[in-house]
């Protein structure tokens, strides 16, 4: 059986003079106005919270609290959110191993969470997970969350659901060097050491030597230049 196929071919129309035309992508670049960059941001320091000293023994004191609340360092483990959060939890971990004079370390994990950060953000309102090394497993274990700053709660709520993508721990709780305030979600620290009034726009500056080769905490003032 045989079937024809007719192909009609129509005329191309021709464009509508009354039409505005669309003009090509490099005329569009040429003429389009350039994308506003971000103001840099001048931080000007108001005053020290805490020195060297100071923040040692606040992390002895943590330690003691953390060993306390979960009586002992069985099934405990710190996760320490990057970056400073990080060594915070390193000292942590070898404090309570130091209290309970256990032989095998405190495991010590990390998350990676590009902020978009509370403290000392510019780029954007959400934070985003990145990589994460807990390197242990969590299930079953008391796990203990660790950050430099406690603000939004922003942060604290990405961590926590990568958390849970990894296991499903007995207890999460939450341990800050800083807690300044102003939450727009509804997150608490278990373990603080020290609560900040702060304004908008006051920062709060961790350094620790790992890091920054300083250690201090200081209150930084944002000023758009």
């Amino acid at each position: 059986m045989w079937f024809t196929v007719f192909i009609l071919s129509y005329p191309e129309p021709s464009p509508d003079p009354s039409l505005p035309r669309t003009p090509p992508p490099e005329y569009d670049a040429a003429f389009m106005p350039p994308k506003s960059s971000p103001k840099p941001v001048d931080l000007h320091e108001k005053r020290q919270l805490m020195s060297e000293s100071e923040i040692e023994r606040t992390l002895v004191r943590l330690a003691h609290e953390i060993v306390e609340k979960n009586n002992g360092a069985k099934d405990l483990g710190l996760v320490g959110v990057r970056r400073r959060g990080v060594p915070l939890a390193q000292r942590l971990a070898q404090l309570i191993q130091r209290i309970e004079k256990e032989k095998s370390p405190v495991p010590v994990g990390t998350l990676d969470i590009t902020l978009y950060r509370d403290d000392l953000s510019t780029l954007g309102p959400k934070p985003v997970v990145q990589k994460t090394e807990v390197g242990f497993p969590i299930t079953g274990k008391n796990i203990i969350l660790v950050d430099d700053v406690l603000y939004t709660g922003r942060t604290v709520r990405a961590a926590l659901d990568a958390l849970f993508r990894q296991g499903r721990p007995k207890k999460v709780q939450l341990c800050v060097l800083i807690d300044r305030g102003h939450r727009e979600l509804p997150v608490e620290a278990t373990f603080v050491g020290r609560i900040v009034q702060t304004t908008d726009e006051e920062i709060i500056k961790v350094q620790l030597r790992e890091i920054d080769d300083a250690e201090k905490v200081l209150v930084v003032e944002s000023r758009s230049s």
